[in-house]
């Protein structure tokens, strides 16, 4: 995969959720109960992945409605309860990013990969 040049706005981005992810951690250390990060892991793995599925329909009906602001807040939204949910299962976003660089080697593009025996072939 093609590093961003610090300082750029797609590595400021990486770092971003690299920070999400160490505050989720660090929050999760202090337990800090009034917290809505708090609040959503201590309702546990189902609740983390609702609150996904829920930001993911959102986005997927602001696109539907053409309305961008809404798609990128909802994003925002979104990549966060994502990362919580990383957090809660132990996966870093370098965990992440390894796989999309994997998946570059071998495709030559970050894509989704296929169900089945493609997939498995290129495993780690």
């Amino acid at each position: 995969m093609i590093r961003p040049e610090p300082g750029t706005r797609a590595a400021d981005m990486s770092d971003a959720i690299d920070r999400l992810h160490k505050a989720i951690l660090q929050l999760r250390q202090t337990h800090a109960p009034s917290s809505r990060t708090a609040k959503l892991v201590a309702g546990g793995r189902a609740k983390m992945a609702k609150k996904l599925m829920e930001e993911a329909t959102e986005v997927t009906l602001d696109a539907v409605g053409n309305d961008r602001e809404a798609v990128i807040r909802e994003s925002a939204d979104l990549i966060y309860n994502l990362t919580v949910l990383w957090t809660d299962m132990d996966i870093s976003p370098t965990d992440v990013w390894q796989e999309m660089e994997r998946r570059e080697r071998l495709y030559g593009l970050a894509e989704k990969l296929h169900k089945g025996p493609l997939a498995v072939a290129g495993s780690r």
